[in-house]
């Protein structure tokens, strides 16, 4: 079976420092899809995310005398990869200034989808109106977000961890976590619509899908 984009991502390349670690692979193959996914929502395309992917490699390797045994390996890797990515100093290749995206009042995209007819109620209306938006505007949106907000909303919305997981990725008090992630939503929801004003989505339901 031939190998996945993902995993050779988190694969060390040819040029990684050292002879191969057959334990390090096997530790990041479980875990390739995930990095791979929050790499392309940091990076401006695949071809940038793997690169990401491959410094994160190379900081694994550097790291795996630390790693303890039985340890959450995602976590482990994704804080490698989000850590370095900020370290850096990577801004995204849409990224707006964060004071044009600092004045939206809450519930910013429930307000204006509702404006313009969208259901807004319902068990899950957040993961509905994201539907709707598809993935592909969500990760547009996530990569005009100052680098340090568009961290933690990949981390919250398309890596799925809680508070308290984010934290350890990043290094950051719990506390920390709650304020900069409440303040990043309200950044993504601007985000968002923006991109389905330009899109002609927010004209309504019959709008481009």
């Amino acid at each position: 079976m031939p190998e996945s984009p993902q995993s050779a991502a988190v694969r060390p390349s040819a040029s990684a420092p050292g002879p191969p670690d057959p334990a390090l692979e096997t530790l990041l193959a479980g875990v390739a899809e995930s990095a791979y996914g929050v790499a392309l929502c940091l990076a401006d395309g695949e071809a940038t995310a793997v690169e990401h992917l491959q410094e994160a490699v190379v900081g694994a390797c550097r790291d795996l005398p630390g790693f303890t045994p039985g340890a959450d390996v995602r976590l482990w890797f994704l804080g490698i990869l989000t850590r370095g990515h900020l370290a850096a100093g990577r801004r995204g290749p849409e990224q707006a200034d964060s004071a044009d995206l600092d004045d939206t009042p809450d519930l910013h995209l429930y307000a204006r989808s509702a404006a313009v007819g969208w259901p807004t109620a319902g068990e899950h209306p957040a993961a509905e109106l994201l539907e709707r938006l598809g993935t592909e505007r969500v990760v547009t949106a996530l990569r005009r977000l100052p680098a340090d907000y568009r961290v933690l909303c990949t981390l919250y919305f398309m890596a799925d961890l809680s508070y308290e997981e984010i934290a350890r990725v990043l290094e950051y008090p719990v506390g920390t976590v709650r304020a900069r992630l409440h303040r990043a939503r309200k950044m993504l929801q601007k985000s968002l619509w923006r991109i389905a004003e330009a899109e002609g989505m927010a004209d309504g339901p019959g709008g481009a899908a």
